[in-house]
């Protein structure tokens, strides 16, 4: 198998993993999302430890430790994360799956907002078409929730402002995920602490099977990352932009299929805007990559000529 295939493998199975990330919420009920968040933080941090332990990397430290606006980047996007995480676990366990996924799908237009507001950068002509077209399905799904989506566009935000700020940093996953876990595990410990000292928690007072799945969500938080990153370092940018979508449609399949939540006609319509939204955005990015790539074959070509003289 070549790089390149193991690569799209990889990512495959990461997104996948994601998909299906709303059954193993679910089961982690009756525990309150808050706790299943300070116990999916806990257990990270305790997973990756055993990781950076086995590879015997706690070198970064010491860069970090040493360096006041990496850790500062580094709280922000540990504040970032644990937003989104609180926010989809909320979301999958109110029942409200369909509108989680509807958050993923147009978390890559937040980003592109993020780039011109942020980052100053140019959007090419159909990429505005993109964000247009998404901005209308998300005024068409408020009037048909009777709200604005809030958890999908808190999903959005929160997971488009995280990466952005980890753009800026050059931690790697397994240590970026670790630094951010530990600083979110302090106030998760005192939180568990509190639960257990008033009798509200949940944790080894459900059945075995509830006590392992929570003990398991380190695991189930940090492999599927690990999973995308070795796909990012082998798939061209293009094919990881593909591969992103794998997980809301499968998120979306669970809301509808498995857990049976209403898709009324002005909501379908809601969705396949911003399935067009990300069709032209998909597209627009393939034509540029591809043009990019013709550009500097052409740009090379001369130089392969001229080397053998």
């Amino acid at each position: 198998m070549s790089n390149e295939r193991r690569g799209y493998l990889y990512g495959l199975t990461a997104y996948v993993m994601w998909g299906f990330f709303p059954i193993y919420f679910k089961l982690l009920r009756p525990s309150p999302p808050l706790e299943i968040l300070a116990h999916r933080v806990i257990w990270s941090v305790t997973f990756v430890a055993l990781v950076l332990t086995v590879m015997r990397n706690w070198k970064f430290l010491v860069r970090v430790l040493r360096t006041p606006r990496l850790l500062g980047g580094i709280s922000a996007a540990a504040l970032l994360i644990g937003v989104n995480w609180a926010t989809y676990i909320y979301g999958v366990n109110s029942s409200r799956v369909v509108e989680t996924a509807l958050g993923y799908f147009i978390t890559p237009l937040f980003v592109v907002l993020l780039g011109v507001t942020v980052q100053r950068e140019h959007l090419r002509s159909w990429q505005w078409i993109a964000v247009g077209v998404g901005g209308l399905a998300v005024a068409i799904l408020a009037v048909d929730y009777g709200r604005l989506p809030y958890i999908a566009l808190a999903l959005a935000a929160s997971f488009g402002s995280y990466s952005l700020i980890k753009k800026r940093m050059s931690l790697p996953p397994a240590e970026g995920l670790f630094v951010e876990s530990a600083v979110l595990a302090l106030p998760a410990l005192g939180y568990l602490s509190w639960l257990n000292l008033t009798g509200g928690a949940q944790f080894g007072h459900v059945s075995a099977l509830h006590t392992v799945l929570m003990l398991f969500s380190g695991v189930a938080t940090a492999v599927p990352l690990l999973l995308f990153a070795a796909a990012a370092n082998r798939v061209p940018l293009v094919g990881l932009g593909i591969l992103q979508y794998v997980a809301p449609i499968l998120q979306l399949a669970c809301g509808i299929l498995i857990y049976h939540e209403p898709m009324p006609a002005a909501r379908l319509a809601g969705f396949g805007l911003v399935w067009l939204a990300l069709i032209i955005f998909t597209a627009d990015g393939i034509r540029s990559a591809r043009t990019g790539a013709r550009t500097r074959s052409e740009a090379a070509a001369p130089e392969a000529t001229a080397a053998p003289a």
